[in-house]
C-alpha cells in the first residue's frame, strides 16, 4: 500500500497509540470490524482517533461543511412511552402539556416566511389518541403555509404509532401509510428514537418504546418507499462500548441493504429533569469520540452531523476536525433538548453558522435537506468584495 507523507505520519501516531492495524484499514478503505470499534472507544489517545476520522471526513468531503436554514416544530409533548432519559414528555392535563392544531403549526411556519427557510423538522411525543387524519392535516397545513418547504418529519417511533392509528381506518401496511403521508407533503424522515438498539438498555430505559429491531424494520420500509432518513444513537448513559458498536454495525448493515440513510447524528444524553438525572452525561471529549467512531465505522453513510443544539458551539466547531461534516441548521425553536437542560441558543442566524464554520477552518456550504447545494463559500469567494448572498 502506497501512502502519502501525511498518511505515513498519521500511521506512526496510530502505531504509537496501539491503533496501527486500524489505521492501515482506514488508509486502504477497508471496513473496520466490531473489535476495531471497541478498540477506538477504549483508546487513550483521543486525538489520534480524531485524526483518523478526519482523514475519512476529508476523503469524503474535503473542507466542505454543510448547514441549512431550517426550523423545528415539536407539535406535541403528549407521550405515553415514559422513557427514563426524557424531560420533554407530558400527559394531557399536566402543566406544560400541549398539542398544536395543524393551523397552529402552520402559523409557526408563517412566522418565518421572512427567513430563507428550506426545511421544517417536525418530531414530537407519541400519543395513541391522536387520529391518523391529524398527521395528514398537519402535513397539508404546513405545505399550504409554505409550499416550497421540505418537510422532514416523524421518527420511526412516531411512524409506528401513526401506522397503528391508520389501521383503525382501514390502512393495513406501512407502505400504504407512507404513500399517503408523502402525498400530504412528507419529504423525508429524521433519525431520532433509535436510542441504543441493545435489548438490555431498551428494557431498562425505554421499555414502552419500540424495540431496536422494529426501528430498523420501519427504517427499511421508509427507504423502500423512496424516502431518505437520518439515523442516530443516544449515547452517554448506561450503554457499554460493545452495545454502541453493535448499534453502529446494525445501522451499517441496513445501509448496505437500502442506501437510504443520509446522515448519522450521535445524540448526547442530557441528564437534567429526568429519571436518569443521577448520571453524569457525556463530556465534550465523549462527544468528540462518538463523532469520530461513527465516521470510522459508518463507511457507507455519507454525512456525520455535529448537532450544535446538543453541545457547546466550540465543541461543534472542534468536531469538524473529528469526523463531522455537518452542523445542522438555524433551528429557530427546539424544545426536547432544552427541556433536558441544554444551554445552547434556541436559534442562530445563517451568518452566524457561516462564521462558526469559517472560524473552524472549514468551507461553509448551505444545503437543502437532500444535500443539494444552495450556496457555497467557494463560489461566493469568486465574487470579490461582495458579501455572501442570502438565498430565499
Amino acid at each position: 500500500m502506497s501512502l502519502t507523507n501525511r498518511e505515513r505520519r498519521l500511521l506512526r501516531r496510530a502505531e504509537a497509540a496501539g491503533l496501527g492495524s486500524i489505521a492501515e484499514k482506514v488508509f486502504a478503505e477497508e471496513r473496520l470490524s466490531l473489535e476495531d470499534g471497541v478498540a477506538l472507544y477504549r483508546a487513550e489517545d483521543l486525538l489520534t482517533v480524531g485524526a483518523l476520522a478526519n482523514h475519512v471526513r476529508e476523503r469524503f468531503h474535503g473542507d466542505r461543511t454543510y448547514f441549512n436554514v431550517n426550523q423545528h416544530i415539536n407539535y406535541t409533548n403528549y407521550c405515553n412511552k415514559f422513557c427514563s432519559f426524557c424531560s420533554f414528555d407530558r400527559l394531557p392535563g399536566q402543566p406544560g402539556a400541549y398539542q398544536f392544531t395543524p393551523e397552529q403549526a402552520a402559523e409557526k411556519i408563517r412566522e418565518q416566511l421572512h427567513q430563507p427557510v428550506t426545511e421544517v423538522h417536525m418530531v414530537a411525543g407519541v400519543w395513541p389518541k391522536i387520529p391518523y387524519q391529524y398527521y395528514l392535516d398537519l402535513l397539508k397545513a404546513v405545505k399550504a403555509a409554505r409550499p416550497e418547504i421540505h418537510i422532514k418529519a416523524f421518527t420511526m417511533v412516531e411512524l409506528d404509532q401513526i401506522w397503528k392509528s391508520a389501521r383503525q381506518v382501514g390502512r393495513e401496511t406501512m407502505a400504504e401509510v407512507l404513500a399517503e403521508l408523502r402525498e400530504a407533503g412528507l419529504g423525508s424522515c429524521p433519525g431520532g428514537g433509535a436510542e441504543v438498539f441493545a435489548e438490555r438498555v431498551h428494557l431498562e430505559g425505554y421499555a414502552h418504546k419500540i424495540s431496536g429491531e422494529r426501528w430498523l424494520e420501519i427504517a427499511r420500509d421508509v427507504h423502500r418507499a423512496g424516502l431518505r432518513s437520518n439515523c442516530t444513537m443516544l449515547h452517554g448513559h448506561i450503554e457499554t462500548h460493545e452495545e454502541r458498536v453493535d448499534h453502529l454495525d446494525r445501522l451499517r448493515r441496513l445501509q448496505d441493504e437500502t442506501g437510504g440513510f443520509q446522515t448519522y447524528i450521535p445524540l448526547s444524553f442530557h441528564p437534567e429533569n429526568n429519571e436518569w438525572s443521577h448520571l453524569p452525561g457525556p463530556t465534550a471529549a465523549d462527544e468528540l469520540r462518538e463523532l469520530a467512531v461513527g465516521r470510522l465505522l459508518l463507511d457507507n453513510i455519507p454525512h456525520i452531523k455535529a448537532y450544535w443544539i446538543l453541545m457547546d458551539v466550540p465543541v461543534a466547531q472542534t468536531a469538524l476536525a473529528f469526523g463531522a461534516d455537518d452542523v445542522d441548521g438555524t433551528v429557530v425553536e427546539e424544545k426536547i433538548y432544552h427541556d433536558a437542560g441544554a444551554t445552547t441558543p434556541q436559534e442562530v442566524a445563517r451568518d452566524e453558522l457561516i462564521t462558526w464554520i469559517r472560524d473552524a477552518g472549514r468551507l461553509p456550504v448551505e444545503r437543502d435537506t437532500l444535500y443539494n447545494v444552495v450556496w457555497s463559500a467557494d463560489e461566493a469567494q469568486a465574487q470579490v468584495g461582495e458579501p455572501a448572498p442570502l438565498v430565499g
